[in-house]
């Protein structure tokens, strides 16, 4: 019966995470811009993303990258907002030594979540791999403070900046065009028409000058 109860704990748990098309988990954080909460960013595209620990090399090397892309994601009305399980003081002093050795500002803030608050509300912290470390996760969370996008890195393996941009990109090109688009996708190129839901408009797909189709259920088009 014990192992039964620590069962049924288990699934409410994980069926209490966030998951893409969900709504984002509120919460209130210290961060070293002072207290801030989600709902701070309605309105605006964020990237929560979570890292292992402060003054670590793998992580330095991804504040460098992220605050290098943050110019170009507030173009895109999109803001940045780290978090590790780290004090406020400990990530001041890493902000402070990133500018120092490396020339680099870190300009965004960075949730200092050392009661896990944050990270088990959205599931950063994987006990097989570390209890007292979050993952680097990263979550995607739209103006309407919906979760749109999910991804997680080991701890070993640093992220991708142009993946960050290109994802963006392509939410906010669904978004606003009401199409999908193809792996490697970047801006300029064409995106995928959204497949035909009856036989007379499968007929009118193949038969349109203004797409390119393979097969009725596969068009590409310029934006």
């Amino acid at each position: 019966m014990e192992e039964r109860n620590h069962l049924v704990e288990e699934t409410t748990e994980v069926r209490s995470l966030p998951r893409i098309g969900s709504k984002a988990p509120q919460f209130e954080a210290l961060t070293t811009h002072g207290t801030l909460k989600l709902s701070d960013y309605k309105g605006s595209w964020l990237i929560l993303f979570s890292h292992p620990a402060d003054f670590t090399p793998v992580c330095t090397t991804e504040f460098v990258g992220f605050q290098k892309i943050y110019p170009e994601l507030r173009k895109m009305n999109t803001e940045l907002l780290g978090l590790s399980i780290d004090s406020v003081h400990s990530h001041i002093a890493w902000v402070r030594n990133i500018k120092e050795n490396f020339g680099v500002d870190i300009e965004f803030p960075v949730i200092a979540d050392l009661n896990k608050d944050v990270a088990e509300k959205y599931g950063m912290i994987m006990p097989e791999e570390s209890s007292t470390e979050a993952s680097r996760a990263v979550f995607v969370i739209d103006p309407d403070q919906v979760v749109r996008a999910i991804i997680y890195y080991p701890l070993s393996t640093g992220r991708n900046m142009d993946e960050m941009i290109r994802l963006v990109t392509a939410l906010q090109a669904t978004d606003e065009h009401q199409i999908a688009t193809p792996a490697d996708w970047r801006k300029g190129d064409k995106v995928i028409v959204p497949p035909a839901a009856t036989t007379e408009l499968a007929e009118e797909r193949v038969n349109d000058d203004s797409l390119e189709c393979v097969d009725w259920y596969f068009c590409k088009k310029e934006l």
